[in-house]
């Protein structure tokens, strides 16, 4: 096992059973492994297993085979140290956001008072500062999806599996996501998988881009991004952020590199 390591998946695969005679493969046997504060993203074609693949990482399903471990040890069940985001941000609609954030900490037992902290230092690393109180009806969706992110960060996860975070976003409040992302994963550079149907959103955002085939997906290609962080919105006019684009749509097209 590659020791700098944080994140591994060994040969998982994943078929969904309904029935003796009927079932469907979601997913072909896989594997990866994520490096210490290493940004990747998966691309593929819909219904390839990429969110599938997201959940075993996760912990939230078991694979059909294979295995997952996190920090050398298997993963069996969600952990705290495993942040998740979710593409709708599934908040409590009668909770604040300061009360959304730390729900997860007061669930497992937190002091309140250590709660309340941890969740304000959340909420201001996400830019959300003067909107602890608000109702998420009373929010943007992407300041809604802030707080999902907040509520993910706020156990200090080493590791953090993003589930296409901004694919219900209007372009322009994508764009500014993306870069706030890119600001918030800079404070201490977690190790990020992210899903994304956006080839463009993954090259700009990852230091590799995972490519899938379709149903029953499994990855064909890794390819290394080598743009100078930190990243700037020119870097997507530049020959080289074209010809990756362009490579990443052959792979796409063809299911291989």
């Amino acid at each position: 096992m590659n020791p700098n390591a944080v994140l591994v998946a060994q040969n998982v695969s994943m078929t969904f059973y309904d029935g003796p005679d009927r079932h469907l493969e979601a997913l072909g046997e896989t594997s990866l492994a994520l490096d210490d504060g290493e940004f990747v993203s998966i691309i593929g074609p819909s219904g390839c297993g990429k969110s599938t693949l997201l959940r075993i990482l996760g912990g939230l399903v078991q694979p059909s085979s294979g295995e997952v471990f996190f920090e050398s040890t298997p993963v069996t069940a969600p952990r705290p140290r495993i942040g998740f985001v979710f593409q709708h941000p599934n908040l409590m609609p009668w909770r604040t956001t300061i009360a959304n954030v730390e729900l997860p900490l007061i669930l497992r037992g937190t002091h309140e008072k250590l709660a309340r902290e941890k969740a304000l230092a959340v909420i201001d690393l996400v830019g959300l500062s003067g909107f602890e109180q608000a109702l998420p009806r009373e929010l943007s969706g992407g300041m809604q999806q802030r707080v999902a992110l907040a509520r993910a960060l706020v156990h200090e996860p080493r590791a953090l599996l993003l589930d296409e975070p901004f694919g219900s976003l209007d372009a322009l409040t994508r764009e500014h996501m993306n870069d706030e992302l890119l600001r918030i994963w800079s404070v201490d550079r977690k190790t990020v998988l992210m899903v994304t149907h956006n080839i463009e959103e993954a090259i700009y955002l990852s230091d590799r881009v995972l490519v899938m085939s379709s149903r029953p997906g499994y990855i064909t290609e890794s390819l290394d991004i080598h743009i100078a962080r930190p990243r700037i919105r020119e870097n997507l006019y530049t020959p080289e952020f074209a010809s990756l684009m362009k490579r990443l749509h052959h792979s796409l097209a063809t299911g291989s590199a």
